[in-house]
């Protein structure tokens, strides 16, 4: 399975947010701390333990492989996903996994052509049941690089959608200090009898992030309320 994702930057600039720690921060995943260490320690683990670099080409340790290449004056990042059975432990995850790529490359692209070396602060949420965000948010169902105007949780929000998948889509938010919120949402099936729901909002400059994080959890627990789980840093 490849994912493919296009930025309009030159092909160095898109490579070195895949190499240098400080950028990949301001992309990959959310902030937050564990018991087994935080975003850093992820990171650190995902693209630089047991990796290898070719050129503009990374392949990580579970053999996914990035693919960095000129394309129409930018750049393209072809993700590459290794084939199930290659780490039977992981097979379980494998969807979860294709959908955190999908998640994390568009918040690259969006780092890199919006937010270039700026510092993001980020709120997770996540959840499972049949409820999805993206429908009791009201979200327009118009293609990527369409404008939209909807109340986000009690906020009169603007922008673009910056990118829909299969279940996820992507909205930039001028509020936010021209922010991303990104959400997920995977129905109960076969495959995953609880479903999943995620949400990540990142936000940007001097945007009140207690009071963002406030409504979004109160908002959140009504609809997720055996399941919310909170990163906000």
């Amino acid at each position: 399975m490849k994912i493919v994702v296009t930025v309009a930057a030159p092909v160095e600039a898109v490579w070195d947010a895949l190499r240098d720690k400080e950028k990949i921060r301001h992309w990959h995943g959310w902030e937050y701390d564990g018991p087994q260490g935080g975003l850093d320690e992820e990171i650190d683990l995902i693209y630089f333990k047991q990796t290898v670099e070719d050129g503009t080409t990374l392949r990580i340790g579970n053999g996914d492989e990035f693919v960095v290449e000129p394309h129409e004056g930018g750049a393209r990042i072809t993700l590459t996903r290794a084939p199930m059975g290659a780490d039977p432990e992981w097979d379980a995850y494998y969807d979860d996994v294709t959908e955190g790529w999908i998640t994390f490359l568009h918040q690259l692209r969006f780092a890199v052509e919006r937010q270039p070396g700026e510092v993001r602060h980020t709120l997770f949420f996540s959840g499972s049941g049949p409820v999805s965000p993206i429908t009791e948010l009201r979200v327009p169902e118009q293609p990527a690089g369409m404008a939209y105007e909807l109340e986000l949780v009690g906020q009169e929000a603007k922008g673009e959608i910056w990118y829909r998948s299969e279940h996820q889509v992507g909205l930039t938010v001028d509020a936010w200090g021209n922010g991303l919120l990104v959400l997920s949402h995977i129905p109960p099936g076969d495959r995953k009898p609880d479903g999943a729901t995620m949400a990540i909002l990142s936000l940007y400059g001097d945007t009140d992030r207690d009071e963002v994080a406030a409504r979004w959890r109160a908002w959140w627990r009504e609809r997720y309320p055996e399941e919310l789980e909170m990163f906000e840093q």
